[in-house]
C-alpha cells in the first residue's frame, strides 16, 4: 500500500520526522518497505508565466517566448514544446537552476545561450524534465491559480514522502489513510482527525429496487441514485495528484472520485450508468453458464460459488471484485447509481484469482471492510461527485440482512504477561487497548474487549496480546535467556559429521546442490519406483506436487540445467532427506506418525573422468570411477559391490552396495529410456547411498607396525565366468590361513578370444597377489607354501577352481 505523508498527517500529525514515523509503524507491525521522494532533487525552478511568444526567425519547432518569474522584467526563453503558449503557467529553471540527474548521476545545470543565434535566459520544463512523470508531450501545464515566482516545490508540495508499507493479511482496518492515522494516533497519542458525514441534501425521491437474495454473499446493500450528473467533468489537480501519489492514474471523474474514497477510508464503491439497469437489483450468486463482460474487457463465465449483482435480465457486476462493462458510465450518462455494500470476506476470497486478475476493491473485501460505515461513507462519495460533477442526490436505500454478530474477546492478564514474558498491570493492558479505539470491560484479573466492526481480527485472547505488545512496544519487551538446561549432543566417536562427508566428496571433485523436496510425481513413479507418493495438498507448482523419496531425479534436473549451458563435465552431489510412507513410525518430537524421513547422500558424474589435462587420454566416467569415489567415501570400512536392479539405473550396469552385509544404497549407470529422454550425449553415473551409514566408522584400534618382512605371492586361478571379484575375495579370506593372511588384491583378469590354453568357453582366469606376514618370526617357505595351498584348496572346494599353467 503506498500513500503521499502528508495526507496522512492531514488526519495525524504526531511531533516526529518522517524516519521517526516509519520506525514507529515497522515497530507496530505495519512494516515501511520503502521511503521514497515525491520529486528527485531540484533547484530554483519557479512558476512562470508565459506573457508572449513568437515563432523562431530560423527554426520552424521552436518558439522565442517571454516568461515573467515575478522578478520584473521578463526572461527570453526559446522553448520547442508544441503547447507552449500566451498565457499558460509552467515550471520554469532559471540560469543557475539544477534539473535532476541524468542517466550519468550528474544534475543538469541552466546556463545563458543562444539557440539558433537567440539567447535564452533559463529552460521551460516539462513533467518528464523534473522527472515527476513519463510525460513529455509538452510542458508542464500548472494551476491559473499558481502564484507566479513561487517555487515549484513549493506549489506542488513536492517536498513529500511516499510510504510503502507491506501489510499482513489481518491489518485490513489499515488498508487506508484514515486506517493507519488511526493507528498513529493509538501509537504516539497525537490527536485524530474523526472525519465527519454530514447528510447530502436530497433533491428527489427516486429509488432504485434491491432485493438481496443472498444473505451469505452480502450482508448489507447501500445505495442512492444521483441525478443530472456531468461526468466530462474534470478531476481537480488536487485529486489527481494524490491519487498519483498512491499508484493509482487518472481516468475521470467519476472513477477517481470512487478510488480517491477507496483509498481514504478503504470503502469500495461501484457507480452504475442508471439508465442501462433494466428493472431492479439482486443480489445473488451466481447461475451456471452466465456470463458477465467487466470493465477490463474481459469475458468471464459464473457459477453458484461467484457472487452477481444482477438486473432483470443479466450479471451486471461482480460482487465485490469488478463493475460489468454494459452498466459502465461513459460521456452520456447522466443518471447514476451508487452503491456501497458490505461483502462476507469468505464469499469474495479466491475468486478474482479464479479469473486471473486482482483488484483493489476484492483485495480489501477478502480481508475484510467495515460493515458499520456504508451509508457515511456514501454520502462522502456523493458529496464529491455533486461537488465535482453536480448533479442531484436522492434518498440512500440501505438494507442490513446479516450484518456480524459482536463477539466478545476476553483477555486474562496473568495470560499475557506469561506469553509475553514481562510483567504487566491491568491498568496498562486496558490503557494500550483503548488508545486503538476498543470497548473495554474490565473484570477480575480479565478485560473484555468487543471488537469494532471494522476489526475482523480480533476473535481469539491471542489477537488481543498481540495489540497489547504493539502497543507496548516489541522494543520493550525484555530479553529472557531459555532457562531449560541446554546439554550438548556429543557426536559418537564412531561417527563422523554431515559436513565431513560434504567435504570428502568435494575433494573427490563433486560439488554440492541442493534442491527442492517437492518434485515432479512422474519421477517418482519412473524413477524412484515408488507408485504411492507423498502428494502435496497445496503444491506451490504443478511440477512439484509430492515429496520426494529418491535423491536421483533431483541430481539428474541438475545435470540437465548444467547442460543446457554448455557444461561439459558435470559432477554434483547432494545431502538431503528423503519421504517415505511407514507405518511403523510413531510421532515423536522429530517425526510424524505413518512417515519416515531419512537422509540420503546422493551424487552424479558426467562427461570426462579427469579434467582436461595433458598427461591422461581423455575418457568418459564409468562405473568403476564412481565405484572407486564410494570406496574413497566410505574408508575405511570395506563396501562389496553386488549386481543388482533399479528402477533409475542400466539393469545391466547397476550394483547394490553392501557394508557388514547391510544394504546401503545403489550405484550404477542411468538407464537407456532416461538417457535418451534427456537426449544425454553419454550416460551419467549415479549413487544413492543412506547417510547414517556413511557417517558411521570404525574407531581406530593400535596396532603396532609389523617387525617381519611381508612375503608376496601371486595365484592365477581360472573359475567360471558368474564368479564375481568380490565372492572370490571372500572366499580368500575365509580360507584357513591361521592369521598370516594380511591381503588380498586382484591385478589381473584374463579372458581368452577363443577356446584352448587349458581354458574353456565360459571360464576366466583370476590373478591375486596375496600378503602374508607374522608377528612372531619370519615366514618360512614351509609355512608360506602351507598357507598358499589351504587358499587354493578352499577356492577349488568353493568354486571348483585350478591353478592355471
Amino acid at each position: 500500500m503506498q500513500f503521499p505523508e502528508s495526507w496522512l498527517r492531514e488526519f495525524c500529525n504526531p511531533p516526529l520526522t518522517t524516519q521517526q514515523l516509519a520506525e514507529t509503524l515497522t515497530m507496530a507491525g505495519l512494516e515501511v518497505e520503502e521511503l521514497r521522494p515525491v520529486a528527485p532533487p531540484f533547484t530554483k525552478i519557479v512558476v512562470g508565466e508565459i506573457r508572449e511568444a513568437v515563432q523562431h526567425p530560423d527554426a520552424d519547432r521552436l518558439r522565442v517566448c517571454q516568461v515573467d518569474v515575478g522578478q520584473g522584467a521578463l526572461l527570453n526563453i526559446v522553448c520547442g514544446a508544441p503547447n507552449a503558449r500566451v498565457g499558460i503557467k509552467v515550471p520554469c529553471a532559471l540560469v543557475g537552476a539544477e534539473l535532476p540527474p541524468g542517466e550519468d548521476g550528474k544534475p543538469f545545470v541552466i546556463r545563458a545561450s543562444k539557440l539558433r543565434g537567440v539567447e535564452s535566459q533559463g529552460m521551460l520544463c516539462s513533467a518528464r524534465e523534473l522527472k515527476l512523470s513519463e510525460d513529455h508531450g509538452g510542458l508542464l501545464e500548472l494551476a491559473a491559480s499558481a502564484t507566479v515566482g513561487q517555487d515549484i516545490r513549493q506549489h506542488l508540495d513536492l517536498d513529500d514522502t511516499l510510504f510503502t508499507l507491506k501489510l499482513t493479511p489481518n491489518l485490513a482496518h489499515c488498508l487506508s489513510i484514515y486506517g493507519v492515522a488511526r493507528e498513529v494516533s493509538a501509537l504516539t497519542g497525537a490527536p485524530l482527525k474523526t472525519p465527519t458525514f454530514p447528510p447530502v441534501p436530497v433533491r428527489h425521491p427516486d429509488k432504485l429496487p434491491v432485493k438481496i437474495s443472498a444473505p451469505d454473499l452480502c450482508g448489507r446493500f447501500s445505495g442512492r441514485i444521483v441525478r443530472n450528473v456531468n461526468t466530462q467533468a474534470a478531476t481537480p489537480a488536487w485529486m489527481v495528484d494524490r491519487l498519483a501519489r498512491c499508484g493509482q492514474r487518472s481516468v475521470t471523474a467519476l472513477v477517481d472520485i470512487s478510488n480517491y474514497v477507496l483509498f481514504e477510508f478503504s470503502r469500495p464503491t461501484h457507480i452504475f450508468d442508471l439508465d442501462k439497469i433494466h428493472g431492479g437489483l439482486d443480489v445473488r450468486w451466481g447461475r451456471p453458464g452466465e456470463q458477465l463482460k467487466l470493465l477490463n474487457g474481459s469475458t468471464v463465465t459464473v457459477d453458484d460459488k461467484v457472487g452477481v449483482i444482477a438486473d432483470d435480465l443479466q450479471p451486471e457486476s461482480l460482487a465485490g471484485i469488478m463493475g460489468g462493462d454494459a452498466t459502465a458510465v461513459s460521456d452520456d450518462t447522466r443518471n447514476v447509481y451508487v452503491e456501497a455494500a458490505f461483502w462476507w470476506p469468505k464469499a469474495v476470497a479466491g475468486r478474482s484469482r479464479r479469473y486471473n486478475f486482482s483488484t483493489e476493491a476484492g483485495h480489501r473485501f477478502e480481508r475484510g471492510v467495515d460493515p458499520g460505515l456504508t451509508v457515511e461513507h456514501l454520502e462522502r462519495i456523493t458529496q464529491l461527485i455533486i461537488d465535482i460533477c453536480g448533479g442531484e442526490a436522492g434518498p440512500i436505500d440501505d438494507a442490513q440482512v446479516n450484518l456480524p454478530p459482536p463477539s466478545p474477546v476476553t483477555l486474562r492478564v496473568a495470560r499475557a504477561a506469561k506469553i509475553l514474558g514481562m510483567p504487566l498491570e491491568q491498568a496498562q493492558c486496558a490503557d494500550a487497548l483503548k488508545r486503538l479505539g476498543l470497548p473495554v470491560v474490565a473484570g477480575e484479573g480479565t478485560l473484555t474487549v468487543t471488537p469494532p466492526s471494522y476489526r475482523f481480527d480480533l476473535q481469539i485472547e491471542e489477537d488481543l496480546i498481540e495489540e497489547v505488545a504493539r502497543m507496548v512496544g516489541y522494543n520493550n519487551l525484555p530479553t529472557t535467556p531459555p532457562l531449560a538446561p541446554i546439554t550438548a549432543r556429543v557426536r559418537l566417536e564412531a561417527q563422523r559429521s554431515p559436513y565431513a562427508v560434504r567435504r570428502a566428496l568435494a575433494g573427490l571433485g563433486y560439488q554440492e546442490t541442493i534442491n527442492f523436496s517437492f518434485v515432479e510425481e512422474r519421477w517418482e513413479h519412473e524413477l524412484a519406483g515408488n507408485p504411492n507418493p507423498i502428494k502435496l495438498l497445496n503444491p506451490i507448482a504443478s511440477q512439484m506436487s509430492v515429496m520426494r523419496s529418491s535423491l536421483l531425479g533431483s541430481l539428474l534436473q541438475v545435470l540437465k540445467f548444467n547442460l543446457d549451458r554448455k557444461a561439459e563435465r558435470v559432477r554434483v552431489f547432494e545431502v538431503g532427506r528423503v519421504f517415505l510412507r511407514d507405518a511403523s513410525v510413531k510421532s515423536t518430537d522429530t517425526t510424524v506418525e505413518g512417515f519416515d524421513q531419512p537422509m540420503r547422500v546422493a551424487a552424479l558424474a558426467y562427461g570426462g573422468a579427469d579434467a582436461l589435462q595433458w598427461g591422461r587420454k581423455e575418457q568418459g566416467v564409468d562405473f568403476f570411477d564412481v565405484k572407486g569415489d564410494i570406496e574413497a567415501l566410505l574408508a575405511p570400512r570395506r563396501a562389496t559391490f553386488e549386481p543388482s536392479e533399479h528402477p533409475a539405473l542400466h539393469p545391466g550396469r547397476c550394483a547394490r552396495v553392501r557394508v557388514n552385509g547391510e544394504t546401503i544404497g545403489f550405484v550404477g549407470e542411468l538407464h537407456p529410456k532416461w538417457r535418451q529422454g534427456y537426449n544425454l550425449a553419454q550416460a551419467p553415473v549415479l549413487f544413492e547411498l543412506a547417510l547414517d551409514a556413511v557417517l558411521a566408522r570404525e574407531v581406530p584400534v593400535f596396532k603396532p607396525v609389523a617387525k617381519y618382512q611381508a612375503v608376496v605371492r601371486d595365484i592365477a586361478v581360472i573359475v567360471p565366468e558368474k564368479v564375481t571379484h568380490t565372492a572370490l575375495i571372500e572366499a580368500i579370506y575365509a580360507a584357513a590361513t591361521g592369521g598370516l593372511l594380511r591381503g588380498a588384491t586382484l591385478f589381473d583378469v584374463y579372458r581368452p578370444k577363443q577356446s584352448g590354453g587349458g581354458m574353456n568357453e565360459g571360464e576366466k582366469s583370476l590373478a591375486v597377489r596375496l600378503t602374508l606376514n607374522s608377528n612372531e618370526a619370519t615366514l618360512a617357505d614351509e609355512q608360506i607354501e602351507a598357507q598358499v595351498q589351504a587358499i587354493i584348496a578352499r577356492l577349488i572346494s568353493q568354486f571348483g577352481a585350478r591353478l592355471r599353467a
